[in-house]
């Protein structure tokens, strides 16, 4: 059973009566870090599982060795390489760093596994954005 309060009573006997303000949101629970936690699990999950994390870029190359003699120097299909670099930004400064091709490997999941942890951490913020501003608020019915 819903009880009237005395702004609603006051609007049913008086229609015509204008209302400067009306009670339209109650406040109701305090944010939890439980709701949260639940609704997140998931994304924890998720994110648990995944094992090397590494940011940067991985590039590639073929480079011509200088020499007029060479192959190289003539046709680009006979390039040396390929040579795999891995760069990221460390201390603020641009690193590279030449890797052979099994770290090549490794470093390519390993990005792949940090950009979907942005992804995730993106959600998770807005879970957790979605908790602390509508816990506090209700619309009335």
């Amino acid at each position: 059973m819903k009880y009237l309060t005395l702004v609603h009573l006051a609007c049913i006997l008086s229609p015509d009566m204008k209302q400067k303000s009306t009670p339209s949101v109650k406040h109701s629970k305090k944010p939890s870090r439980n709701r949260v936690r639940e609704r997140t699990r998931e994304l924890r999950r998720a994110i648990n599982a995944l094992d090397f994390v590494a940011s940067g870029t991985l590039h590639k190359r073929t480079k011509v060795c200088g020499r007029k003699n060479c192959r190289c120097a003539v046709d680009p299909a006979a390039r040396h390489g390929p040579y795999y670099e891995w760069s990221r930004r460390q201390d603020g400064r641009l690193r590279h760093s030449v890797v052979t091709p099994e770290q090549a490997e490794l470093f390519t999941r390993a990005i792949q596994n940090y950009r979907m942890i942005q992804q995730l951490l993106v959600r998770w913020e807005h879970e957790t954005a979605k908790e602390v501003l509508n816990s506090g608020t209700e619309k009335m019915p």
